[in-house]
């Protein structure tokens, strides 16, 4: 069953659809098609709104895209008033979802057709509303466009449970808000994108921050160039997580206007304006900037920043029909100004007048980019079925009619990040001073150690020097005194000789011998004496070249020191030819980066492509590696994928992607592991996978790394990997259960869990890995992430909890082993099934209910599950089980069960 329910409290339930979504998918590849053609060049473009346009701003210039407004219409049920009012009246529409085509009758007799993009019946789910409206819109604001998501119809129809509904009671009624927001985070990327919402509403001409209500009176900005709209004035939050959305959402529900009337009793009194701006960096695409002072070319990486805008109008209204009165009855007439000033700009635009009153009310110059500006643009109209509306109805769907005329010329904004640049340019320099300063430093250290050297030797050399004259200045000394004292006694031993001599001879005589030989004396000791200075110049002489020797070995070891000088400048030319060439590795590994992360966008955009639908047109950035397969049936859609991955292992090599799962950059690493999951999705793709050691290089990445993201998508991908009986055996072999388990103890985000709680469902519908699978942890792994209460993560828990019951049936069943106890049971799993074996999720329900009717195969398991309230549970599904082979399974369980017919009949309920 589908349920509808708006804000009167009116629920109406009808029979559950199934619907084909090829529609809204092959709208977005249209789309997506029509947007692909991108250039280079970075120049100033001008940003066309309702208006006209502007001056232009620091864009870059595409081509620009038409697209036209896309209308949809969504017919909501008869509430209960209309029920009994209208119970003799057939509806006024008719709606054809097979030709598109409504049906307004006039009479009895008489009707008007329109034509829409799309048109919804009363049974279409909130999941089918937001692929068809929102889901292209949203996929374009992340390719870089603005877009606008609004809702337009009579009060009470349901505009605000189509967009605002926050879907706590039921995950299956979230409104397209939450859905959109939940889109885009999913495919940002926290390191690099941001994300930031204001919400506010438009109360009688006037601008309410619905964040802050005391900021009621905030002005709108226009930009004199390009003529953007702003509001300065309101709250920007950032967003990091879906709770924390969610929890803006319901803080400005709660501050919203609303007031009951005849046709509502909780009417919007105020425009509600949801604005989310995404800013996300362009990976693999840099701008290079010339750098005279360098010489260098550095790279500014560029960003794309887009805005979201999703508008729930206020109601139309016919005062004599809702009562409005006093109060009421100005915000009414505040509503429908504002209503009929759009209602005239689209019309204008529709006729392409020469003139747009765009500046009749707030409402059109917030809207102004929406309509004929540069935002892809979807409308949704909300109608219902009774006739006594029949005049609002037709009104509302001549609205829409006009909107499909208005045409919008789709733009990418991107800019240059000049403050990432500056500071990836901050910390270059950084480094680069400080490995000059190092480099200096030794430089400096090595000359002074040189000169220390040098002045030490010299200062030997010196002391050597002054050592040797010393001594041969004694030396001589000594030598001069010697010979003194030697000519003293020579002198005195002659003088003797010559007295004896003068006695003998005579005085006369002796007066004249005494002086000749006196005579010849002092000849002979002036010749010696002579000789002696001769000796002496000689040893001074020796003693000066002695000197001069030591000059010339200080000159040698002067020139050694400049030699060395010499040598450390060509070290230090090394050491720049060494950074040089440091710095080309790096442009290098720049290259290798940006085509990794081209590679890893690239399988992205296909996988997402795949996974919209395969109806439509392949488009994205795979052009070049994917054939056109435009205009294929489904059947062909099957060959397309297998050869885009044939392609992707041709060009790229899987080795080579492997390889790269080792890399020392997280970011490499990241983007690799997301590769080889969008590559081990495909069933084809597995087995070269496991056989080229991507199973071992992805359980090593669970083990080694604690990026969240990389835990993620390497659960994911081992999932995949783990739907294969024989990558079951060789992920237990290789410690899978052990990783996966502490993978989901430390982890917190529930896309993680989710992934780790599906690889070891998976595995648990393993019969030969029941056992080990239990010993390692496997069964108290998947009980520990309930903690989370994702409803994802516990559908994945109850599916394991599921497969591993189902194996221990069959092995009751088919290989005739004794029924012991469940090992279930005996790792405490039983509370928790039973607590929700009344999930209101159907797939966690479900899950549970084949559990507990496999655990009851076995005998030995009835006393724990009479104890633990099973029994009560089993009841309930045979009765009241929407399945009905599960509902005969608990059935035949209970009848063929000794213990539980003994329990029933105790407590006197009748089970024949």
């Amino acid at each position: 069953m589908s349920s509808f329910s708006y804000r009167n409290g009116i629920t109406s339930k009808g029979v559950g659809v199934k619907f084909d979504n090829n529609s809204s998918k092959s709208s977005s590849s249209s789309f997506k098609s029509k947007v692909q053609s991108t250039g280079s060049g970075i120049r100033r473009s001008s940003t066309g709104s309702v208006g006209g346009g502007g001056g232009g701003g620091s864009t870059k210039d595409d081509s620009a895209v038409s697209g036209r407004v896309r209308v949809a219409v969504r017919l909501r049920p008869r509430n209960a008033e209309e029920m009994v009012a209208d119970a003799d009246f057939a509806d006024c529409v008719e709606l054809q979802p097979e030709v598109k085509r409504l049906k307004i009758r006039k009479n009895n007799w008489d009707s008007d057709t329109y034509e829409f993009d799309e048109l919804l019946t009363e049974f279409a789910s909130q999941k089918r509303v937001y692929e068809v409206v929102a889901k292209p819109v949203v996929e374009s604001v992340l390719d870089g466009y603005n877009g606008t998501i609004m809702a337009y119809g009579q009060t009470g129809t349901g505009k605000t449970y189509t967009l605002g509904r926050l879907g706590e009671e039921d995950t299956a009624g979230r409104g397209i808000m939450v859905r959109a927001l939940e889109d885009i985070l999913a495919e940002i990327s926290p390191e690099t994108d941001a994300v930031s919402v204001s919400y506010f509403q438009l109360y009688m001409e006037t601008i309410q921050d619905l964040l802050d209500p005391a900021n009621d009176n905030i002005s709108i900005m226009e930009d004199p160039r390009n003529g953007d709209v702003s509001l300065p004035g309101v709250n920007l939050v950032d967003i990091r997580d879906q709770n924390s959305f969610v929890e803006l959402l319901r803080i400005g529900e709660a501050h919203r206007f609303a007031a009951n009337t005849k046709l509502n009793t909780e009417s919007s009194r105020s425009h509600a304006i949801l604005m989310v701006h995404v800013k996300r960096s362009v990976k693999g695409k840099n701008s290079s900037l010339s750098s005279e002072s360098t010489g260098k070319t550095l790279k500014a990486p560029i960003v794309r920043k887009s805005k979201l805008v999703i508008v729930d109008l206020a109601g139309s209204e016919r005062v004599e029909k809702s009562g409005s009165e006093g109060h009421t009855f100005e915000e009414a007439k505040s509503i429908n100004l504002s209503l009929s000033a759009l209602g005239k700009c689209i019309n204008a635009l529709a006729e392409n007048s020469a003139h747009v009153p765009v500046r009749d009310s707030k409402l059109t110059r917030l809207l102004r980019d929406s309509f004929g500006g540069t935002a892809r643009t979807s409308l949704i109209i909300t109608i219902g079925p009774s006739p006594r509306h029949r005049g609002e109805t037709a009104s509302t769907i001549m609205f829409g009619q006009r909107a499909m005329k208005v045409e919008n010329m789709l733009k990418i904004k991107e800019e240059f990040d000049y403050k990432s640049l500056s500071r990836k340019l901050d910390v270059q320099l950084d480094k680069l001073i400080a490995e000059h300063e190092r480099q200096q430093k030794a430089f400096q250290d090595e000359v002074e150690r040189i000169t220390l050297e040098a002045q030490k030797r010299v200062a030997e050399a010196e002391r050597n020097y002054a050592d040797a004259l010393e001594k041969e200045k004694l030396k001589y000394q000594k030598d001069y005194a010697d010979s003194i004292k030697k000519l003293e006694e020579q002198w005195a031993a002659k003088q003797e000789k010559h007295g004896h001599r003068k006695v003998k001879v005579g005085q006369a005589d002796d007066g004249i011998d005494q002086k000749s030989n006196s005579e010849l004396s002092t000849s002979g000791e002036v010749a010696e004496i002579k000789k002696t200075l001769q000796n002496e110049t000689l040893l001074r002489k020796a003693a000066e070249a002695e000197v001069n020797n030591l000059r010339n070995q200080l000159i040698q070891w002067k020139k050694a020191e400049a030699a060395r000088n010499a040598e450390i400048s060509n070290l230090h030319k090394l050491v720049e030819d060494e950074a040089h060439q440091k710095a080309t590795l790096e442009e290098e590994i720049a290259i290798l980066r940006s085509q990794l992360l081209q590679i890893s966008f690239e399988a992205d955009q296909t996988r997402r492509n795949l996974d919209i639908g395969r109806n439509g047109e392949l488009s994205g950035s795979l052009d070049s590696l994917i054939p056109q397969v435009k205009h294929q049936q489904p059947k062909d859609s099957g060959d397309g994928e297998k050869g885009s991955m044939v392609k992707l292992f041709e060009q790229v090599g899987l080795h080579k992607i492997l390889s790269l799962l080792e890399s020392e950059d997280a970011d490499i690493r990241i983007h690799a592991v997301k590769v080889v999951a969008n590559l081990a999705a495909e069933e084809s793709n597995q087995e070269k996978i496991v056989e080229a050691g991507g199973l071992t290089s992805l359980l090593t990445l669970l083990r080694s790394s604690n990026d969240e993201t990389i835990h993620r998508v390497a659960a994911g991908a081992i999932a995949n990997l783990a739907m294969n009986e024989i990558n079951q055996e060789l992920i237990m072999s290789q410690g899978g259960i052990s990783l996966l388990s502490l993978t989901a103890a430390n982890a917190e985000d529930p896309q993680t869990l989710r992934m780790v709680a599906g690889a070891i469902a998976n595995l648990c519908g393993n019969d030969k890995l029941q056992v080990k699978l239990r010993a390692e942890g496997g069964i108290r792994a998947l009980l520990g992430m309930v903690r989370c209460r994702h409803p994802d993560v516990l559908a994945q828990v109850a599916r394991g909890i599921a497969n591993f019951a189902k194996c221990e049936s069959r092995a009751i069943s088919t290989q005739g082993t004794k029924a012991g106890k469940s090992l279930l049971i005996e790792d405490g799993t039983l509370p928790w099934i039973v607590q929700n074996a009344n999930n209101e999720a159907s797939p966690i329900r479900r899950h549970i209910e084949l559990a507990l009717c496999h655990l009851a195969q076995a005998e030995a398991n009835a006393k724990d599950m009479i104890n633990g309230g099973a029994l009560w549970e089993l009841v309930r599904i045979s009765r009241d089980c929407s399945r009905e082979d599960i509902r005969t399974l608990a059935y035949r369980t209970l009848k063929s069960s000794p213990s539980f017919q003994a329990e029933l009949k105790r407590l006197r309920i009748d089970y024949g």
